[in-house]
């Protein structure tokens, strides 16, 4: 299987997954997208382990759009792997969940999340927000070497 990701979206709720992978589909930026729906699949597919066993570790995600609030291993969990490896803390993570907790929004900061943005309720506002981070992440950026 080809692993080469860059945008690997880290969701549990299937609609919020649907409507980003929606919005990235807008501006042609879903050629090489996984979603994967918790945050324990996720560390096996970044650190290459379990199922992700024979991806190349150093294949590593432009961006990563993560959730907090998911089963098993919750973003803030994963949030915190990332950035606590070598190999792995130069991924940009943008936070993108519904919760407006002050402490969690410090909290992902304080670990090294590259932004935090919280998911619009009303749907062509959510696919607006969500475009705009492709873009930005996927075009704009210019991310270490």
């Amino acid at each position: 299987m080809d692993y080469e990701v860059e945008i690997l979206i880290v969701e549990d709720n299937m609609s919020d997954a649907e409507m980003t992978i929606r919005a990235l589909k807008k501006n042609n930026l879903t050629n090489k997208l996984l979603h994967l729906k918790d945050g324990a699949e996720a560390l096996d597919f970044i650190f290459a382990r379990e199922n992700y066993s024979d991806r190349k570790i150093e294949n590593i995600p432009k961006v990563i759009l993560l959730d907090l609030k998911m089963p098993k291993v919750n973003g803030i969990q994963v949030l915190q792997e990332l950035k606590s490896d070598e190999r792995t803390k130069k991924i940009p993570v943008v936070i993108l969940t519904s919760s407006k907790e002050d402490p969690d929004i410090q909290e992902c900061y304080c670990l090294g999340a590259n932004s935090y943005v919280v998911k619009p309720v009303q749907f062509e506002m959510f696919v607006k927000v969500v475009s705009e981070l492709g873009l930005y992440w996927m075009i704009l950026n210019q991310p270490p070497k």
